[in-house]
């Protein structure tokens, strides 16, 4: 991954936090955080 890629990819994701958080009070980043530790838990067991 280059710089300039990473830089762009970074910028999306921390739009779409900040969108989330002004239009929805931060529900959605809440809902997938939960269910990331949720998949890491799961994934914990399979190891």
């Amino acid at each position: 991954m280059t710089n300039q890629l990473a830089i762009i990819l970074g910028s999306i994701i921390a739009a779409a936090v900040l969108g989330d958080l002004m239009l929805n009070g931060g529900e959605a980043v809440l809902f997938l955080s939960r269910k990331f530790f949720l998949l890491l838990d799961w994934m914990a067991f399979w190891r």
